[in-house]
């Protein structure tokens, strides 16, 4: 047990370590003696940004990576995110469409939009790539990319015709630099939907495996799919709503994860959601301090970080397969274990 929790244990402490060192990083120093004696502008830089921030990125990275590693069990593909899977595009078309018909909206109206297109756009892209014959591990991105390209056009085309490109740049790269308290809070949302998500993994788990497989265990393919589905797409457009668009999370987390504990989502969420949190937390510190006093968008380092990232995960998955790293003995291999844990789940029934 202790083995199979030693990589879960070594990202929490990262995190922890990472989460206090990034409260003292900005244009705005803080003396932690300040902080501690109450000194009143470093307690309320402190409440107001600091504090706010960190909340922001740890939720955004912790709900990014757990909607890829959602969406990837239940497409059956390891490519697919809800940036290849056209998620974050819908998002963004749903606040455009809010700006457009309620200009007056509240960030809480317009995430109720971001929640309808999202959960849409996310439905149409499985539509299309259950009706592939053979589904290709590249060709079933391809086409949520190809999918999203249309709805970002689609959105670019109304922005420019209602003269609103402007007011929708600052949902099309994700930044933190806007985050303040009384501006961040709807990104709490994640909270219990990846609770939810942690509660039905082992749902998502033997849906994953196919519809026949799901009716032969008594789970309703159908609706654990919608739900699936519908849960990574919610979490993308609170994300979205407040901080922007921010890629990669949802691609390169679930499958770090997957490589050292294997394909089974409970065994994998946590370290997932702890990997997605330290990943955007590190891309934020590099952010603030590369052209300090001034400040990058977290998209640009994540764009660069991570596809580094990715490339070193496609050359260690051509050269070892599906081979996972093992930290010590920890268990069985992914799709095995994940197919025996259904299987007991089922005899159980």
């Amino acid at each position: 047990m202790i083995r199979q929790r030693r990589s879960t244990v070594i990202l929490a402490c990262i995190l922890l370590i990472s989460s206090v060192w990034s409260l003292f990083i900005g244009v705005l120093d803080i003396a932690p003696g300040a902080l501690l004696n109450g000194d009143l502008e470093t307690v309320e830089i402190f409440l107001i940004s600091r504090l706010p921030r960190l909340l922001a990125t740890l939720c955004t990275g912790i709900g990014m990576s757990v909607a890829g590693l959602i969406m990837q069990q239940l497409c059956m593909n390891k490519f697919v995110s809800p940036t290849t899977g056209a998620t974050i595009s819908s998002a963004q078309f749903g606040i455009l469409m809010a700006m457009l018909f309620l200009p007056g909206s509240t960030l809480w109206g317009r995430a109720l939009f971001a929640f309808a297109f999202a959960i849409a756009g996310t439905w149409v892209f499985v539509w299309f790539i259950q009706r592939i014959q053979f589904k290709d591990a590249v060709m079933v991105p391809l086409v949520g990319i190809m999918f999203g390209n249309v709805v970002t056009g689609i959105t670019n085309y109304f922005a420019y015709k209602y003269e609103m490109s402007q007011a929708l740049s600052t949902w099309l790269v994700g930044h933190f630099s806007m985050v303040l308290r009384g501006r961040y809070e709807l990104v709490y949302l994640v909270v219990p939907l990846v609770t939810l998500a942690f509660v039905f993994a082992n749902h998502f788990n033997i849906v994953g495996m196919g519809k026949d497989f799901s009716k032969n265990l008594g789970v309703h393919y159908n609706f654990v799919l919608f739900m699936g589905l519908s849960i990574a797409a919610m979490i993308t457009a609170s994300v979205v709503v407040v901080v922007g668009s921010i890629s990669y999370i949802g691609l390169i987390g679930p499958n770090l994860a997957a490589m050292f504990k294997g394909d089974k989502i409970r065994g994998t969420l946590v370290d997932t959601a702890l990997f997605g949190s330290i990943f955007v937390l590190a891309c934020d510190m590099i952010a603030r301090v590369v052209i300090a006093p001034y400040e990058l968008p977290i998209e640009l380092i994540i764009g660069i970080v991570g596809s580094i990232v990715f490339i070193a995960m496609l050359l260690y998955r051509l050269n070892h397969g599906r081979k996972a790293i093992r930290l010590g003995a920890a268990g069985n291999s992914g799709r095995h274990a994940a197919a025996t844990a259904a299987v007991k789940g089922g005899d159980e029934k």
